[in-house]
């Protein structure tokens, strides 16, 4: 069976998808169909912007997002997907990918999503750190002994076996990183991030959103969609959208994700994307996988 994974943020790059946008014309005019619907020139930046330019929030979950179905639309018919998911933002291009979502409503929802974030993260100062090789119980158990204290910390993102993302308020990430460090972790490594991703830190961010989901259709999929909170095969559409609401406080579990997809049969897994950050990770999950890229 075949899978097709998506990035999320942090696969951005300067000049991403010019090549792609110069050489196939399906893909050019679904990325002039974006300008126009965001309302400024998102392909410019992607093309030109510097990096510090596409680390913008309200940049990169949109170019990010563009890039992946702008790769799938040179498919066409040839794409055919047994099972889908997305890493973070990645999820709204697997919901394109499987016909839940409309292009053009998941790029408004990926748009005001961006927005949002942004907004939450200048409400309290709050950031993410990744810890290497250290059992998942152990962190939890510090993230939730430092949060006993009053501050935030949580697992954010289970990106692979021996790597785990904390997410939270500045002074609690950083007393964590110190306990984990003792507590044996091989590094504990603050990330240049704007804020607390997938931690209660984006409530307000989830609250503006959740408006904005329960507004869009939700179609029936062609194949199920792995989703980041519950790392189980959706197909029902009502799911599919409370699933989407909860992730932006909800911890993306993607390390279970892959394994749930090897255990119901994935044979190869495709990334459509900027980067290959994914493709790295289902490795590490299984290092016998297929994992290419578009």
């Amino acid at each position: 069976m075949k899978a097709y994974v998506f990035p999320g943020q942090g696969s951005q790059f300067p000049g991403m998808a010019k090549e792609l946008y110069e050489s196939s014309a399906v893909a050019k005019t679904l990325m002039e169909r974006a300008n126009d619907i965001l309302g400024f020139r998102l392909t410019d930046i992607m093309f030109q912007g510097s990096e510090d330019e596409l680390k913008q929030t309200k940049v990169t979950q949109p170019a990010i997002f563009l890039h992946s179905v702008a790769l799938l639309s040179t498919l066409g018919d040839s794409f055919k997907p047994d099972m889908v998911a997305g890493h973070s933002l990645g999820e709204f291009s697997a919901l394109v990918a499987n016909k839940t979502l409309a292009f053009e409503h998941a790029l408004v929802l990926v748009s005001k999503r961006a927005q949002t974030m942004q907004k939450a993260c200048e409400l309290q100062p709050s950031t993410m750190a990744a810890i290497l090789n250290l059992d998942d119980a152990v962190i939890e158990a510090i993230c939730a002994e430092v949060t006993a204290t009053g501050e935030v910390v949580v697992a954010a993102n289970y990106n692979c076996p021996g790597q785990l993302v904390i997410s939270g308020s500045v002074p609690g990430v950083t007393i964590a990183c110190e306990k984990m460090k003792a507590a044996g972790a091989k590094r504990a490594l603050l990330l240049p991030v704007g804020g607390a991703f997938h931690s209660p830190l984006m409530e307000p961010a989830r609250v503006e959103l959740e408006a904005a989901i329960k507004a869009t259709a939700f179609g029936t999929p062609i194949c199920p969609v792995y989703q980041n909170v519950t790392a189980q095969a959706e197909s029902d559409p009502a799911r599919i959208q409370r699933n989407l609401i909860a992730q932006l406080t909800a911890p993306v579990r993607w390390t279970q994700t892959m394994q749930q997809m090897i255990a119901d049969g994935a044979t190869s897994f495709t990334e459509a994307g900027p980067g290959k950050v994914l493709q790295g990770l289902v490795k590490k999950v299984n290092k016998d996988m297929e994992a290419a890229s578009i």
